[in-house]
């Protein structure tokens, strides 16, 4: 189950909002129970890139087994 405050990973890219599937945010808030997510996506010094409410399939939580790669963020 995904709570508040934890690290999704990006299962789908969102070229509106320069995101990429495996791109890692945290959510902020809860929609419906678990049905949604507003998610914050950050650089890793800190500044935020977007903010978006996304559905249940479109994040998964982090795996034990997952690997953080970088990539730069294209300008808009």
């Amino acid at each position: 189950m995904i709570k508040e405050h934890d690290c999704v990973v990006l299962t789908k890219n969102l070229p509106e909002e320069h995101l990429e599937a495996g791109d890692i945010g945290t959510v902020v808030h809860i929609h419906k129970g678990g049905e949604g997510y507003e998610v914050e996506f950050m650089t890793l010094t800190g500044e935020t890139v977007a903010i978006v409410t996304l559905l249940a399939g479109q994040v998964r939580p982090l795996n034990r087994r997952d690997l953080a790669h970088t990539r730069e963020l294209q300008a808009a």
